[in-house]
């Protein structure tokens, strides 16, 4: 089953993955302000799953990836595959378990090493 997994961009902007079972990044969200921002996309997405929608293209180098659209708003793109059945393997595996999937937070900044 695959992971929702926050983290924090150099930027200080949060993101989120959905990572494989396998520990694949499969797709990336865009960029969010707020971590809280963040965490309702996600509760959003697994709660309206079956109303998104996989836009389906091929780069110019020959790679594969979608974008996931959920009510009329690019919410993430993918990652390149290098054939069209990885990208709709990816696609069914987001279907079929993304609701059940759980949420990691990888943002907060832990110093292990203190003074």
């Amino acid at each position: 089953m695959g992971t929702f997994v926050i983290t924090k961009r150099i930027s200080d902007m949060y993101k989120y993955e959905f990572v494989s079972r396998k520990g694949k990044p499969i797709f990336i969200s865009k960029d969010f302000e707020l971590r809280f921002e963040c965490e309702n996309e996600i509760e959003n997405l697994k709660t309206k799953l079956e109303d998104c929608f996989f836009m389906q293209f091929k780069s110019t180098k020959g790679k594969f990836y979608f974008k996931i659209v959920l009510q009329e708003k690019e919410i993430a793109i993918s990652r390149k595959f290098s054939t069209q059945l990885m990208m709709q393997k990816s696609i069914n595996e987001i279907i079929k378990y993304g609701n059940l999937s759980e949420i990691l937070d990888f943002s907060v900044e832990l110093d292990v090493f203190k003074d």
